[in-house]
């Protein structure tokens, strides 16, 4: 019933002097968006400027949006396999780009793992509660 309660909760405000900005969405080709929206609930409830690219976002267009908007911070949702398969693709991007390194990456799902994010990187999240702390903690923030 968790998933229910939250997928009623409502849509928190913008943050009036965002902690920073958030490039969030489901990496193609998943589309299980419920988990994602929780997370960027989340984060915004806690004070992130959010930008949520959608769902089945090819890993090009995290980096094009992250550039534009000047983020501090990618979170990738991974729920599948074959999109687990895309990260490569989102590491390429990110290092084609100049920003493997200076933009901080949070991932989660049901397809990923604590190594899998070690591996670009990035710091893991199993759910959305440690969502707001770990983003923090990905830029450096206490």
């Amino acid at each position: 019933m968790s998933w229910l309660k939250s997928m009623m909760e409502k849509e928190p405000p913008e943050p009036e002097n965002p902690i920073g900005v958030v490039v969030i969405g489901n990496i193609e080709p998943d589309m299980h968006d419920t988990a994602k929206e929780a997370v960027r609930r989340s984060l915004k409830r806690a004070g992130w400027k959010t930008i949520d690219v959608g769902k089945s976002v090819a890993p090009q267009v995290f980096v094009d949006k992250a550039k534009e908007t000047n983020a501090n911070l990618i979170a990738i949702s991974v729920n599948t396999v074959p999109a687990k398969n895309n990260l490569p693709k989102l590491d390429e991007a990110l290092k084609a780009a100049g920003l493997k390194g200076k933009i901080a990456i949070i991932m989660g799902g049901a397809a990923v793992k604590k190594e899998d994010a070690d591996t670009m990187g990035a710091l893991f999240g199993k759910n959305k509660e440690e969502a707001p702390e770990l983003a923090k903690r990905a830029i450096g923030l206490k």
